[in-house]
């Protein structure tokens, strides 16, 4: 049975019934209520089974007794079969405890059979309600669903007591507590410090006023990590029970973006960095103080303008294109730039520009950083002449000059010019250093750079290596003969008086000199040439120049064999000393000798002191080997004066270098003298013109300590120096030694028979006695002897001797005598 009704849907009906008469009355009832319908009837359990899932009913109505099958059964198939399909209960007879029961099942109402009429307005009110409840529950199912995905927070807290009815997992996430943590707690116990309180006010404000509100607290978590959150609050009303929900969000990430862009606030405008901001046609936006400070425009000047305000014009086209197309491509570019303030002083800047770019690619800012290089650029300048230059002289240094000869080197490879290289030494330096003092000796090389500067081109270069050392280089040379003129042209202006204060001074150079590529074809070579060149200038009397030859080379390399074996000859024993008498030329007695050392070399042979004293004082070891010589020499007086003379005396040579050490000599000479049970006199101490001149503290008091300790002092080589006469009186000279120059040449007309005639003279005024060296004739020795002459020495009697053939000679002469 069916009927239509235009005006309202049709209700699909399933009806449990065994008796189509009973069906038929309900239809009828149905109907004459106006319900637009479709029924169909089963009356078994199989049979209700299928039109549940095939008819798909909007309610069942179901008799309660049926042949094989009752209406409690029907109920519980529907509950659990089609849930959301309402049973009403059609019977005849139906009591109290059966109606509860069905209702318990289920079941959501009941009509009598004998009471029909009320059946339509049954059907239809548990349908309202059925719909209803399915849309409570969509709405419920949405909230829960809602509630438990929520990317935010949710609490609810019991209106009357604050505490904690639910809350969804995010909340369990925030908080580092479950649900069933939560539950029965106050909303403070995950709130750290004062936010424990402002939960609390909070909830009380939103119960007594009805009103939701935001607000901001922290959260704690169990293992101490403290969340901000946002929390918005309204009240809701469930089952006639008040809650109050809370909304919590975690606004970590705005509390670090909210300090980043504080952070960024204090960097703009705290840096010590200019920083511009332009917009997408290069026109400046922004600026901070730092930008103020370092160009001197404000705001105001710049806002509108573009950047070329600060164009210093050092750069060409060329530069600003490489920097656009680095802009262009990559959206920044960094680099070195020259920028003008507002008052036009140019100032060098680092500078970094970044590019902001829209979403579309296209620029939206750009931000320019930039510092102030300039104290950096005068420090490094700085920094670059004191690694390249001399600071007292302001010439290139040793470093500088490494760089500018290979340079040069590498030119002269391009053109086929040669180059030479000019090493210089200022001799006799020291002496005026110590003489004056640094001062003055720093303004004697200041004036010596000066000169040498003068006597060269623009395009050559004069360096300071150290000390007293210079160089020069001079490049392309057209004519190598005029490097020989220059040197001499330095020589002359070096030689020049040098006026230091209210002194005078004197000096002179000596200059090595070599070439590229003639010579060497690299820097080290040519460095070791030039001074090789350079020594042999030195050697050869000072104040001249010498050009390198392979001669030097072979030279140099013996010279550096030489320091080698020096250094074990004196523990290998290889050491001689040799001696040389000297006359009584009124009686012809030997009662004197001076003694000479010589090395007895394993491969070389006997070499003289000429071959190898100078490097042993250039090495230092003639400190060790005086004290070694003194000894033996100790040794052989004691002997001559117990086997040949009572009052034997030998002298000694010492060396400059001996009195500039800091070792105490003359102590340890004393202590020797003792050793040997000897008086001072039984030794004399010779000395240069050059010693006696370098009137020093130091060696003032080792003179004085030899004349007070009895021993001799004897000034050799006299005549050939620039000593000067009151200082033979000042340190108690004991014996002059004419040099055998004058002698050599002696002759009853000769020049140099005066000038003997005159030393021995003024000697014997100062109480001084007076040795003749270089005495080979018997000539010489009779003309020496008629001056006044006191001793003669030379090849007329002997050359030095070893000491076995020197007691000999000795024992010799004393027999000779004494036939």
């Amino acid at each position: 049975m069916n009927a239509n009704n235009p005006m309202s849907p049709e209700i699909r009906i399933l009806m449990l019934e065994d008796d189509p008469s009973d069906a038929k009355l309900i239809e009828l009832a149905l109907l004459g209520a106006g319900t637009a319908f479709v029924s169909e009837r089963v009356d078994t359990r199989e049979g209700f089974v299928q039109a549940l899932d095939e008819f798909k009913p909007d309610i069942v109505l179901a008799d309660y007794k049926l042949p094989s099958f009752d209406g409690l059964s029907a109920v519980k198939i529907v509950q659990e079969t089609h849930p959301e399909v309402p049973v009403v209960m059609v019977t005849g007879v139906l009591g109290d405890e059966t109606a509860v029961e069905l209702l318990k099942a289920g079941a959501k109402d009941y009509i009598l059979k004998d009471r029909m009429g009320r059946l339509a307005s049954a059907i239809s009110g548990t349908l309202s309600m059925e719909k209803e409840i399915r849309k409570r529950k969509l709405a419920e199912t949405k909230y829960r669903t809602l509630f438990a995905e929520a990317r935010d927070g949710i609490v609810l807290l019991d209106g009357s007591t604050g505490k904690v009815v639910d809350c969804n997992p995010e909340f369990e996430r925030m908080s580092g507590m479950t649900l069933d943590d939560l539950k029965g707690q106050e909303i403070g116990s995950v709130c750290p410090g004062q936010f424990k309180e402002v939960s609390r006010q909070k909830f009380l404000e939103v119960v007594h006023t009805s009103m939701g509100t935001t607000f901001e607290l922290s959260l704690q978590k169990p293992n101490g990590e403290i969340i901000p959150a946002e929390v918005t609050t309204s009240v809701m009303q469930f089952d006639g029970q008040g809650y109050v929900q809370g909304i919590v969000r975690d606004i970590s990430g705005r509390k670090h973006a909210e300090e980043a862009l504080q952070l960024a606030a204090l960097v703009y405008f705290n840096s010590t960095e200019g920083m511009v901001v332009t917009d997408a046609g290069n026109d400046i936006i922004a600026i901070n103080p730092s930008f103020t400070e370092m160009t001197g425009y404000t705001l105001e000047d710049v806002t509108g303008k573009n950047p070329r305000i600060l164009k210093s014009g050092r750069h060409d086209n060329e530069f600003y294109q490489a920097m656009w197309h680095a802009l262009n491509t990559s959206g920044t570019w960094r680099g070195e730039i020259w920028n003008r303030r507002k008052n036009g002083e140019i100032f060098p800047a680092w500078l970094a520009i970044n590019t902001i770019l829209n979403e579309d690619g296209s620029v939206h800012r750009r931000v320019s950083l930039f510092s102030d290089m300039s104290e950096k650029k005068k420090s490094e300048e700085v920094i670059w002449k004191q690694a390249n230059f001399d600071e007292l002289t302001g010439l290139p240094n040793r470093r500088r000059v490494y760089d500018r000869l290979d340079q040069l080197i590498k030119k002269s490879r391009r053109t086929g010019l040669p180059l030479a290289l000019l090493l210089l030494d200022l001799d006799r330096f020291k002496e005026v250093n110590d003489a004056l003092g640094h001062d003055m000796g720093d303004s004697l090389l200041n004036e010596a750079a000066r000169r040498m500067l003068s006597c060269v081109r623009e395009t050559d270069t004069v360096g300071r290596l150290g000390g007293d050392e210079f160089i020069i280089l001079l490049s392309d040379l057209v004519d190598v003969d005029s490097v020989g003129r220059v040197a001499i042209n330095i020589l002359d202006k070096l030689a020049a008086p040098y006026r230091l204060g209210e002194e005078m001074a004197y000096i002179s150079a000596s200059i090595g000199i070599t070439l590229y590529p003639g010579d060497a074809a690299d820097v080290v070579a040519l460095f070791k040439n030039a001074d090789q060149a350079m020594y042999a200038a030195k050697s050869q009397g000072r104040n001249r120049f010498n050009y390198f030859t392979p001669s030097m080379q072979m030279a140099a390399d013996i010279h550096m064999q030489t320091v080698n074996d020096l250094h074990t000859a004196l523990s290998e024993d290889q050491f001689r000393v040799y001696y040389q008498p000297i006359v009584e030329l009124a009686t012809g007695v030997i009662q004197k000798a001076e003694a000479f050392i010589r090395w007895e070399h394993p491969i070389r042979g006997l070499l003289s002191s000429a071959d190898f004293i100078a490097i042993a004082e250039e090495t230092g070891l003639i400190i060790e080997i005086g004290d070694w010589v003194f000894r033996q020499v100790a040794a052989q007086t004691a002997r001559c004066r117990a086997n040949s003379h009572p009052e034997f005396q030998i002298s000694v040579n010492t060396s400059p270098d001996q009195y500039r050490a800091e070792s105490k000599m003359h102590t340890t000479w004393f202590d020797c003298l003792k050793e040997f049970n000897l008086p001072g006199q039984s030794i004399v101490v010779e000395i240069t013109e050059g010693i006696l001149m370098q009137s020093r503290e130091k060696i003032s008091s080792q003179l004085l300590a030899y004349h007070n300790n009895g021993m001799q002092v004897a000034l050799d080589d006299f005549g050939t120096g620039a000593s000067s006469l009151p200082y033979l009186k000042k340190f108690n000279i004991d014996y002059l030694k004419i040099d055998s120059s004058f002698v050599g040449n002696l002759s009853p007309a000769s020049k140099e028979l005066t000038l003997c005639e005159a030393m021995i003279a003024m000697a014997h005024k100062l109480g001084i006695m007076v040795i003749a060296e270089g005495v080979e004739t018997q000539e010489q020795y009779a003309l020496l002897k008629h001056i006044g002459c006191n001793y003669g020495q030379g090849y007329l009697w002997s050359r030095p001797l070893p000491a076995e053939d020197f007691e000999k000679l000795l024992k010799k002469t004393q027999a000779s005598a004494s036939g």
